[in-house]
């Protein structure tokens, strides 16, 4: 059963108003991004992005959900940029 109080976070970025963008441009935008996780990357992220699909849509050819979630599994991290933690 879900809350009844919804998170902070949910309140302030729930309604996209913050911004609006493509999924492309919030893909380039992860390009302006130092990834806690990997900070030693030398390489955009965005790539990983792609680098990740490409070998979802390789291994799983069928499934075109799961090779869209690994196109868009980091797109989230966005929200740094805008001063949230990653």
């Amino acid at each position: 059963r879900p809350s009844a109080r919804a998170p902070p976070q949910h309140a302030q970025f729930g309604r996209c108003a913050l911004r609006t963008m493509s999924v492309m441009e919030a893909l380039e935008l992860l390009d302006a991004l130092v990834d806690d996780s990997d900070p030693d990357v030398d390489f955009p992220n965005s790539l990983h992005a792609y680098q990740t699909a490409e070998g979802i849509r390789r291994a799983h050819p069928d499934k075109g959900w799961f090779q869209l979630a690994g196109l868009l599994h980091d797109l989230g991290k966005v929200l740094a940029l805008f001063g949230e933690p990653q």
